[in-house]
C-alpha cells in the first residue's frame, strides 16, 4: 500500500514509499483538521498569541498557532512538522502537550497556510524563519524544540547556533545529517527498477524538488553544549522493503540517527518499537515522554 509520495515529501524522503514501489512505511492515519478543530486552548495570559494566527516574519507571512498555559520554570515547546506536511500533522500532539504547558507550532514557508517561499532555502534561512517565530511566541525565554523527520533536522542545525535559546530537543525519527552522502554511496547510480527511482527521486528533493524548496547540505553535527536531547527512531523497519538494498538503508538510518547524539553530552537514543515515521502518530506516549522528559530537565 503506498502511504505518500516521495516526490513531494522532502523531510520523509528514505521513510515513505516511492510511488510504485509497493513498499509500505509512512502512516497513513495523519490527524486530520489542525489545532483549530481541537478543543479551545484556556486564556493563556495577556498579550499571548492563543489559537491559530498569521504573523510576518521578514515580510513573509507565517502561519502559527499556539495553546496551553504558561508554566514559571518550564521552557516554551515548539513543534517543527516534517517535509510534505504542515502543522496540522503536529495538532494532536500539541493538544496533548497543552495540557501540561505553552507550545506552539507553525508551517515553515511553502507549507500549510504560511507564504510560498521566494526561491531555494537553505539552513541558515529556514533558520532566519524559525527566529522569527520564536520572537515572537517566546520572547527572549527559552524554548524546547520538537522537531519531526525534516524538522527534526532543521532543529538539530538551529541548535548549537542558538544556545542562548534553545534549552533542550527531542529528534523523531529525523532525517540523517548526512542523508544525501549515504543515500549516493547505498544505492549506485546504476541502480534500476523501484531502488533506481528512489535514488533518484530522493536526491532530487535534497536538492530543492521539495515544497519547502529546501536544498539540504551534509555535514557534521556541531555541539549543542549540555542540553538535554532525546533521540527516537522508528522500529518498524520499512526500509527493508526496498529491494537488495533495504537492510543497508535501514542501516544508515540508524547510523544517522547516532550522529544526532553528539549535539550534547546529555543525548540518549531509543526506539520507538512499534512506530514506522510518524511516531507521534503511532506511539504518541513515546513522544510525549521524551517532550516532557526533555521539558522537565531543561527547567531544572
Amino acid at each position: 500500500m503506498i502511504r505518500k509520495k516521495l516526490a513531494t515529501t522532502a523531510g520523509i524522503a528514505l521513510c515513505c514509499a516511492l510511488a510504485g514501489a509497493g513498499l509500505v512505511g509512512c502512516d497513513s492515519t495523519e490527524p486530520e483538521g489542525g489545532p483549530e478543530s481541537s478543543a479551545p486552548a484556556p486564556e493563556g495570559g495577556e498579550g499571548l498569541l492563543t489559537g491559530t494566527e498569521v504573523i510576518d516574519v521578514e515580510g513573509r507571512s507565517v502561519n502559527v498557532s499556539c495553546s496551553g498555559d504558561p508554566v514559571a520554570e518550564r521552557p516554551l515547546v515548539v513543534l517543527l512538522h516534517g517535509g510534505g506536511d504542515d502543522l496540522t500533522t503536529m495538532a494532536d500532539l500539541q493538544e496533548t502537550l497543552s495540557a501540561q504547558g505553552r507550545v506552539c507550532s507553525y508551517d515553515r514557508l511553502g507549507a500549510g497556510g504560511s507564504d510560498q517561499p521566494e526561491g531555494p532555502q537553505d539552513f541558515e534561512g529556514v533558520g532566519r524563519t524559525l527566529t522569527g517565530v520564536l520572537d515572537e511566541v517566546a520572547g527572549d525565554g527559552p524554548v524546547v524544540l520538537v522537531g519531526h523527520s525534516m524538522g527534526g533536522l532543521i532543529a538539530g542545525r538551529y541548535a548549537p547556533d542558538h544556545q542562548d535559546r534553545v534549552q533542550g530537543l527531542v529528534l523523531l525519527d529525523s532525517t540523517s545529517p548526512t542523508a544525501g552522502t549515504d543515500l549516493s554511496a547505498r544505492i549506485p547510480e546504476s541502480a534500476t527498477g523501484p531502488a533506481g527511482e528512489l535514488r533518484e527521486q530522493t536526491l532530487a528533493v535534497f536538492d530543492g524538488a521539495n515544497p519547502e524548496q529546501l536544498v539540504f547540505t551534509d555535514g557534521p553535527v556541531r555541539s549543542a553544549g549540555d542540553i538535554p536531547v532525546r533521540v527516537i527512531q522508528h522500529g518498524q523497519q520499512y526500509l527493508a522493503e526496498v529491494p537488495e538494498y533495504g537492510e543497508g538503508l535501514e542501516e544508515d538510518w540508524t547510523a544517522g540517527q547516532n550522529q544526532w547524539l553528539a549535539l550534547s553530552s546529555d543525548s540518549e537514543l531509543s526506539t520507538a518499537e512499534n512506530s514506522g515515521h510518524y511516531i507521534h502518530v503511532d506511539e504518541p506516549e513515546v513522544a510525549v515522554a521524551a517532550i516532557e522528559e526533555v521539558a522537565a530537565r531543561a527547567a531544572g
